[in-house]
């Protein structure tokens, strides 16, 4: 599905070493996600820490992508779907 929301580049992730803010709250994270905007890495709504919706909360970018091995997905949180 196409999304007017996916930025045209994409932008590189700011670490590979895991979700940027369960590394600085000693929390541990699920599953990865990559912002699409501006590369801020942060966890899954399954981890404690759901960081990676809160960044889009707090910051309005607004589409992710899964950063876990063999998976390609992304996700727009402005439209509630995959695109």
């Amino acid at each position: 599905m196409t999304c007017v929301h996916v930025p045209t580049e994409v932008a590189v992730p700011q670490s590979s070493a895991g979700c940027q803010d369960c590394i600085a709250a000693g929390q541990r994270w699920v599953h990865l996600r990559l912002c699409l905007t501006c590369g801020h890495v942060g966890c899954c709504d399954s981890s404690v820490g759901r960081h990676a919706s809160a960044h889009y909360r707090s910051s309005g970018h607004p589409v992710m992508r899964s950063l876990e091995p063999r998976e390609s997905w992304r996700w727009c949180f402005v439209d509630d779907q995959l695109v």
